[in-house]
């Protein structure tokens, strides 16, 4: 089998052709490379391939799985119609997502950014967010050498915080954050990804900062963040 890789946006197509069998592990090694290289959406072209047998079914099952597994997401268009009986037979027709062309596909790509986007802020807005003043210490996930970073954490939520007084980090840059909750002053390492760097213009009372978003959060330490802004909030309005 030959495969010719090219882009669309954040998108690699690979165009497909000849025989897709036993000998075709090419197709896995081109999928993990392209995982390697950063690349999550994977649109596999299938208008030139003229045979498939079962081993071959295998081999497009492996590849899907590794996409899968690297929380990617992988299509497949312009299926001839004499293979798409394999398709059926297997039921791979009901577990990835085939569009009859491209251009289809390649808009089923950006429709999902956009409904995990909405999803996203829906999820944002479930969750209030308390304003607050804590000290705290940043530092890069990845780099066991690097120096920790003090800033105070000035806006609390159960899936993100805002940061200000630091501006080393760059947009996806993900980080370890430590701080004491009050009262107890418990100690909390949670990980993070920058997802928002603030502007001078628009934010500059709070700028420098940067807007973090929860990674890989437990379900109890998320509680304890929630119990915490629901208490101060709570206090907040007994207050006012």
């Amino acid at each position: 089998m030959e495969i010719k890789a090219r882009q669309e946006g954040s998108v690699i197509i690979l165009d497909l052709a000849g025989r897709i069998d036993v000998n075709s592990a090419n197709l896995v090694e081109v999928v993990g490379q392209c995982i390697r290289d950063g690349y999550s959406d994977i649109l596999c072209n299938f208008e030139t391939v003229d045979f498939i047998d079962y081993m071959g079914i295998s081999v497009i099952v492996i590849a899907y799985k590794e996409v899968m597994n690297n929380n990617g997401r992988m299509r497949f268009t312009n299926i001839p119609a004499h293979l798409k009986g394999f398709f059926s037979v297997s039921g791979l027709d009901r577990v990835i997502d085939i569009y009859a062309t491209e251009d289809i596909a390649m808009n089923s790509f950006k429709e999902d950014k956009i409904i995990e986007n909405i999803k996203k802020m829906q999820l944002r807005r479930r969750f209030k967010r308390l304003p607050i003043d804590i000290k705290i210490e940043l530092k890069a996930k990845y780099d066991q050498g690097a120096a920790c970073i003090k800033g105070d954490l000035i806006n609390l939520s159960a899936i993100g915080a805002y940061i200000y007084g630091c501006s080393q980090f760059k947009l996806g840059d993900e980080i370890i954050l430590k701080l004491k909750l009050p009262p107890k002053l418990e100690d909390l390492e949670l990980e993070a990804r920058i997802v928002w760097l603030s502007d001078k213009q628009i934010q500059p009372h709070s700028h420098p900062g940067i807007g973090v978003e929860f990674d890989n959060i437990q379900p109890s330490v998320q509680q304890k963040l929630l119990e915490f802004i629901e208490r101060n909030l709570s206090f907040m309005s007994t207050d006012n």
